[in-house]
């Protein structure tokens, strides 16, 4: 019987360590933390979007960084195959907006008890509180691992599932880059992406809390479009965040001050139909200072913020604002710039851009290409993709791979 040791108790490791056992391998589960699956817990704000009910080539779309490696792990274990493994579990799911997958229950918690209850029929050995401190090798290929207290463990294929570098407080502190290192790997420059941004300007602060729907957020380097979508933002006591501010933040150069970024306000308006809107607003209430006439098109707190931003007296009465000002109003209505300065810091991030290099890691077994009977799984390789449950299913895919090929040797 061979026997494979899975290096972290996480979303990737628990699936490699199921599928390893379900092939026939003798596993041990290492997970340095105190309880298994810490940072499932606190996915989707605690209710954990687990997954995301889509297609293969839909899903691929969401993965900015290196889509095609996944290829081989999606289509061996797929989101719909994750949804049917958990219900089997008795921990039953459900597709809300966005085709999200979450436990019906909304309690990520229940997820980690269904693939506990797995692990302990597979015959799982799972030892908590167990930190890897040194991969072990002999004669080209792995043999084992050493604890942190000095005990071997010894094993035909081990697997790193180790996680990222952000949220640290999960236990995802970097390790498993250092073991994988230590095996000859490359790490990619790490970073955090899914991430708040801090803006250069001052405005964006003074909203804190607000937050906006149906707006579209618009990225740039020069002339070429990196990314624009519809959807929800918040803004913050540092700048911005929410959902399309965390999904542009995986597509930003690496020189900040490249990015133009620009939010619109009326994304259901032409810029005529949305001219002749103001027109027709000033008019009918001439009177009235300009502040008090804007909250008929945008939320109070910017209404009363809107004409500064714009370099624009907002106690001026409506009938003395100038053509040129209306069309100030306008234009920065559909393209609101907002300079950014840096990333929120990268532990604040919901993923780790970077780890290992994937073209040290055959696809289609997540087996090391430079030592034999080694496995990756999960959030430290190089691979990242926007939210919505696709993340979560990255390691679900490439732990499950990882651990089916481990106990049969390879493919």
């Amino acid at each position: 019987m061979r026997k494979a040791a899975v290096v972290g108790g996480g979303a990737g490791g628990m699936l490699a360590a199921l599928f390893a056992a379900r092939e026939g391998a003798q596993v041990t589960l290492l997970e340095r933390n105190e309880k298994l699956g810490k940072k499932v817990y606190i996915t989707g704000k605690g209710r954990c979007n687990l997954t995301n009910d889509c297609t293969l080539d839909e899903f691929l779309r969401e993965v900015p960084r290196n889509p095609r490696f996944l290829y081989s792990a999606l289509s061996f274990f797929s989101p719909q195959d994750m949804m049917v493994l958990l219900e089997e579990a008795g921990c039953p799911v459900e597709t809300q907006r966005g085709r999200r997958v979450f436990p019906r229950s909304e309690k990520a918690s229940d997820v980690n008890r269904a693939l506990a209850r797995l692990l302990q029929q597979a015959g799982v050995e799972v030892r908590l509180n167990s930190r890897v401190k040194e991969l072990r090798h002999e004669d080209g290929r792995v043999c084992g691992v050493r604890l942190e207290g000095g005990e071997t463990i010894p094993a035909d294929a081990v697997i790193l599932a180790c996680g990222g570098k952000t949220y640290p407080m999960t236990g995802s502190d970097g390790d498993g880059y250092t073991l994988a290192k230590s095996a000859g790997h490359s790490i990619q420059p790490l970073s955090g992406v899914l991430n708040a941004i801090e803006t250069a300007a001052d405005w964006p602060c003074r909203l804190q809390g607000l937050s906006l729907k149906n707006v579209t957020l618009t990225l740039r380097r020069g002339k070429k479009v990196l990314y624009s979508e519809l959807g929800e933002m918040l803004f913050t006591h540092f700048g911005i965040s929410g959902p399309l501010t965390l999904t542009m933040s995986s597509h930003l150069p690496e020189d900040l001050s490249q990015a133009e970024v620009t939010l619109n306000l009326k994304p259901g308006l032409t810029p005529q139909q949305l001219d002749a809107r103001l027109q027709r607003d000033l008019e009918e209430q001439s009177r009235k200072q300009l502040r008090n006439v804007l909250p008929g098109l945008l939320p109070g707190r910017m209404a009363e913020l809107f004409p500064e931003v714009c370099g624009v007296d907002g106690g001026k009465p409506c009938c003395q604002i100038t053509r040129e000002e209306r069309e100030r109003l306008r234009d920065t209505l559909q393209a609101l710039p907002i300079p950014l300065r840096r990333l929120a810091p990268m532990e604040e991030a919901i993923v780790t851009r970077g780890g290992v290099t994937v073209k040290e890691i055959n696809p289609a077994t997540m087996e090391s290409r430079l030592l034999p009977g080694l496995h990756f799984a999960g959030e430290m390789i190089d691979v990242d993709a926007h939210t919505g449950g696709y993340n979560l299913q990255i390691a679900w895919s490439t732990g499950a791979l990882a651990g089916y090929s481990a106990a049969r040797g390879g493919y």
